[in-house]
């Protein structure tokens, strides 16, 4: 159920007049009945993986909780028998115990989400080694499907999971409440991936009916509509079109790079704006995933403005733990001791740095080209950092920092190095990516930009029309934001100018969306995730 369906939008239709209607009380009820079947249209079976992955978690989660809590009467009773030795040695039984079943619960689940993405992966390299050594033997694939969102809602089951381990969140009780925090159905589809200690409070708590609530949710849902069908699903057919078989080089190979960054943009964040405005019309209170992203002035910046919940996810989990454990620290020691001071320093930094892109890039897809593109990114962000001392020595000689020229300069610099490092997803083929990215450098096919070739990739000239009006619009709404909200703006206004500007926009949607004959709703891109 893909939320530019007809079926969607039925769905909301039915929700959200019961979501008001049944006492208060009830609403979270309802909200874990509406997710489960969300969750059956995509495929009964994979409500089994799911509630699966809900069920261990909650289990282990309620055992270290038990435990922590059994500690704490423990040392009360027996506070003047136990002296410090003692003391620590009970904690340390404890924890041993807890990091049994946190083990147990991080290695099942993250079990099943490696062979059911990752088997086949394995089992293609397999092959290719196979056959590099002479042998004809080859491995047969399995035909597992993919549970939608399986990467998203096993990660944020995973992080309550460490928080109640770390004793930052406490232990949910009632499993039907847990289950709904893993499937609240707005978050299946492309995350966020929210914490339990953010997400929680609003999600369980009574919603009385508020039209302003529901008004500025759903306005949130009409601006997603309009990036995902206006811009995305438009540019949609050019992209593909580029990138296909790899015939389209030079001029064509940047058109094509520029393309799929806008509607890679438009797509995700039009899917996390319906997902926060579902979300926000239920009077739940989702994270926000993106803030203004392409315009960051390094890579470091924009990994912090762009997808948000998954950044701080592998920060907080991968990164931390990493930097800091015994290994890492003795390596540090070791490097500080025969590597010079400052290059022990950056080892673990180096590492923990690298484990997390690689992480990252598995975590998109289950092939090479994400590898690559999660190492390219960890390459370009260690040399930036490398090479800090020279950018403040170049700011103090030249003072151009706060130049409006410069910060131009510098987000149009970012945004074509994350347009190139997303070749790698663009084409899904190591070799093709680079053989098309230094076409760029060496065909001499400018001219195709200029004379008219474009309107052969399946776009007409309305259609390009139809894009820079939209593109203008996205640009002009980015812009309004660093000001504050455009939805409080808007709401300042007298109601016949608000009414014009919302119906407006819902007509352009209506009428300027990439439906075409025989409409497909073209699936969100981080759906596959």
């Amino acid at each position: 159920m893909l939320f530019t369906s007809y079926a969607f939008l039925g769905f909301l239709c039915v929700l959200f007049p019961l979501y008001y209607l049944i006492p208060t009380r009830h609403q979270w009820k309802l909200l874990l009945l509406a997710s489960c079947l969300f969750y059956f249209a995509a495929g009964p079976t994979y409500l089994l993986y799911i509630l699966t992955t809900a069920l261990t978690v909650y289990y282990a989660a309620r055992r270290i909780g038990a435990l922590g809590a059994e500690q704490s009467a423990y040392l009360k009773e027996h506070k003047a028998e136990l002296d410090r030795e003692g003391r620590k040695a009970y904690k340390d039984s404890v924890k041993k115990r807890q990091r049994r079943w946190l083990l147990f619960a991080l290695l099942l689940n993250l079990g099943i989400l490696a062979v059911v993405k990752y088997t086949n992966f394995a089992i293609r390299n397999l092959n290719g080694l196979l056959s590099l050594f002479g042998s004809g033997r080859q491995l047969s694939f399995w035909n597992i499907a993919l549970p939608m969102g399986i990467s998203f809602y096993t990660f944020q089951a995973l992080s309550y999971l460490i928080d109640v381990y770390r004793g930052v969140s406490p232990a949910q009780q009632n499993p039907f409440r847990f289950i709904l925090f893993v499937s609240f159905f707005p978050q299946l589809v492309q995350g966020p991936i929210s914490r339990y200690k953010d997400l929680s409070p609003s999600l369980f708590a009574e919603h009385p009916f508020d039209a302003h609530t529901l008004c500025r949710g759903l306005q949130r849902v009409l601006w997603g509509f309009f990036k995902k069908l206006v811009i995305a699903d438009r540019m949609l057919s050019a992209v593909n079109t580029l990138i296909r078989g790899g015939d389209y080089t030079g001029a064509y190979a940047f058109a094509g790079m520029l393309f799929y960054a806008l509607e890679l943009y438009a797509d995700f964040t039009g899917g996390i704006d319906i997902t926060i405005g579902v979300a926000e019309a239920l009077g739940v209170t989702v994270q926000e995933n993106f803030i203004r992203p392409y315009f960051s002035k390094s890579i470091k910046e924009y990994w912090r403005r762009w997808h948000i919940s998954m950044g701080t996810w592998f920060t907080d989990y991968i990164f931390y733990p990493i930097s800091v454990c015994r290994p890492m620290l003795r390596l540090s020691r070791f490097g500080r001791a025969h590597l010079g001071e400052q290059l022990g320093k950056r080892l673990p930094i180096w590492l923990s740095s690298f484990a997390v892109w690689l992480a990252t890039g598995i975590w998109h897809g289950a092939s090479w080209n994400f590898v690559a593109w999660g190492l390219g990114n960890w390459l370009v962000i260690m040399i930036s950092q490398e090479l800090e001392p020279l950018y403040e020595r170049f700011h103090r000689r030249f003072s151009v920092a706060e130049k409006g020229w410069f910060r131009l300069f510098q987000v149009v610099r970012t945004v074509l190095l994350m347009s190139a490092l997303r070749m790698f997803d663009c084409y899904r083929d190591v070799p093709l990516t680079f053989r098309m990215f230094f076409s760029m450098f060496t065909a001499r096919n400018w001219a195709v930009l200029f004379d008219g070739s474009l309107l052969t990739l399946g776009l007409t000239g309305l259609d390009f029309a139809i894009l820079a009006g939209g593109l203008v619009l996205l640009l002009t709404v980015s812009l309004r934001q660093r000001r504050g909200s455009v939805r409080d703006a808007v709401a300042a206004r007298p109601y016949p100018l608000r009414f014009c500007l919302w119906f407006g926009l819902f007509l352009v949607v209506l009428f300027m969306g990439a439906y075409g004959i025989g409409y497909d709703e073209s699936q969100f891109i981080y759906n596959q995730f």
